[in-house]
């Protein structure tokens, strides 16, 4: 599955495959962010060779309807969700490796993310509705 992103044009393919138990990595960036950009490309490489998981890209500034309140200090932040629950939220490297790594270890991962910002607990719901809560 492409990578999907927080436009409408998304929305329902985004809902329709947020289940439950799949894990959801969501890539924190902004369209003027050099670092960003070409990570976008590795991103992908990673969401091709994972099926079964779901991947976003959200621009923080042009989705902010959904973003809300999310303070991100660096790029990219990822925040990866087994269904609705949290399990991380930081910056990360953006080397294939490194977030590939990252990605496999959440896959078994069960343990909520503590000290997230309630923006980014919530980011399921608004991502599926398209606005923040």
């Amino acid at each position: 599955m492409p990578i999907l992103t927080a436009t409408s044009d998304d929305r329902h393919t985004l809902v329709s495959h947020w289940a439950s138990d799949a894990l959801v990595v969501v890539c924190l960036c902004a369209a003027w962010c050099d670092t960003c950009n070409e990570f976008r490309a590795t991103y992908g490489r990673i969401a091709q060779s994972r099926s079964g998981m779901l991947f976003v890209w959200v621009d923080i500034e042009d989705d902010s309807e959904v973003c809300g309140d999310i303070d991100v200090e660096n790029f990219p932040t990822l925040a990866i969700y087994r269904g609705d629950t949290l399990l991380h939220f930081g910056v990360s490297t953006p080397h294939e490796g490194i977030v590939g790594r990252l990605v496999d270890e959440m896959h078994d991962r069960t343990q909520r993310a503590t000290d997230a910002p309630m923006a980014v607990v919530e980011l399921p719901l608004a991502l599926k509705q398209g606005t923040s809560g």
